[in-house]
């Protein structure tokens, strides 16, 4: 499983740890309700240090994905089962209307940075072109059930990360 983690694709280790539990609880492999192996056990099987697997445990925890308990264990919480049809141009909120009665987007953290190829590419950019990351978490009924991260060419759309803590809403922030 180790050979499944980039050191160098631009992804912090943690976050590509916490991606793998994610999809270990997608997949069955971590139930719910049940508690993951130990620190050293996902340390091992992902080749990382025990201290980047607790930075992805605690990324989760503050994601609502994960319970912590002291001298007990981490244990993945039980998910209300939502449909979210994906399509282009789908809202978050228009995905989960009559389904939750409220729906909300927290902006986690924002940084301007170089644009990698892979985002130069996609945005249009010449590669170290300076690009705006913002880092969202997309809550129903207060629990979190979606994780982005949104690159933005930084000249064109200076102060979004301003406005996306203000508005909640990528779509209002680019008005």
């Amino acid at each position: 499983m180790a050979s499944s983690i980039e050191r160098r694709n631009g992804v912090s280790l943690w976050r590509q740890i916490a991606d793998r539990i994610l999809q270990g609880i997608a997949s069955g492999d971590f139930a719910e309700n049940a508690a993951l192996p130990p620190e050293v056990a996902l340390a091992e099987r992902y080749g990382v240090n025990r201290h980047t697997v607790r930075s992805a445990i605690a990324a989760l925890v503050q994601e609502g994905v994960l319970k912590a308990e002291q001298g007990r264990g981490t244990f993945v919480l039980s998910r209300k089962r939502l449909s979210y049809p994906i399509g282009a141009r789908t809202r978050f909120s228009t995905g989960l209307q009559g389904q939750t009665s409220e729906r909300h987007i927290a902006l986690l953290s924002s940084s301007t940075e170089p644009a990698s190829r892979r985002i130069a590419e996609a945005l249009g950019l010449a590669k170290g072109a300076a690009v705006i990351r913002l880092e969202t978490r997309g809550e129903a009924d207060g629990q979190a059930v979606s994780r982005a991260t949104t690159w933005f060419d930084a000249k064109r759309f200076a102060g979004i990360e301003a406005a996306m803590a203000e508005t909640g809403s990528i779509t209002a922030s680019l008005k």
